[in-house]
């Protein structure tokens, strides 16, 4: 029996991927790397530090320790300068009325997301009411693809992961909600049909009922 659901941010609650594309496209530009939006697909659910390491591969470049530090600070000053641009557009389709439907339930909820910055935009879009724990990349040792964050998001709803659904949007999260033992629902994200356990296009319209008797 399902009893808690847990939601990665980006993608699946709020969409700031063209922010997150436009800061690592202008980091990158500046070591003469290309990206696009093929690449930053690629870049859904890891850390920043594991983002990066992956345009450095594309690129054929080396940093020391000190310069990685450096770029992986510039590019998040640039997102948080683009975060100020955040509105209630940028919540995903059918989001808001799935949340207040299920603030009346028997659910938990929580956030489980390798942002460091989860917690900050979640304030700024008036939505941190609804969940009952919030994890990011600031409380783990170890982001997706490790499942460490969906593990300490249902300690902190005091839940097994078998009684609780994860909401994805990326490979990596997926991969490590699975490792993680838990019933994952993919979102928006047709590649991931085989890895996942369901899929939905998005929150419009969606009934949890289904779902919530899988074991």
């Amino acid at each position: 029996m399902i009893k808690g659901l847990i939601f990665d941010l980006d993608g699946v609650i709020v969409n700031t991927d063209t922010y997150h594309y436009e800061a690592w496209k202008s980091v990158a530009n500046k070591y003469s790397i290309q990206i696009d939006k093929s690449i930053n697909e690629n870049l859904k659910g890891l850390s920043r530090r594991d983002s990066w390491n992956l345009i450095m591969e594309i690129g054929n470049i080396q940093l020391s320790d000190e310069e990685t530090n450096i770029v992986l600070e510039t590019k998040n000053n640039l997102y948080r300068k683009k975060l100020k641009n955040l509105s209630r557009e940028n919540i995903l389709l059918g989001v808001e009325n799935f949340l207040q439907e299920l603030n009346h339930s028997k659910f938990k909820l929580a956030i489980g997301s390798s942002s460091k910055n989860a917690k900050d935009i979640l304030n700024y879009l008036n939505l941190s009411s609804y969940f009952d724990s919030i994890i990011d990349g600031n409380m783990v040792k170890k982001l997706k693809p490790s499942p460490d964050i969906f593990i300490k998001a249902a300690k902190n709803l005091e839940l097994k992961p078998n009684h609780c659904i994860v909401f994805e949007d990326s490979l990596s999260g997926v991969k490590a909600a699975k490792d993680g033992g838990f019933k994952v629902i993919a979102v928006g994200n047709k590649k991931l049909l085989e890895k996942a356990d369901f899929y939905i296009d998005n929150f419009l319209d969606f009934k949890l009922d289904q779902y919530a008797t899988v074991s």
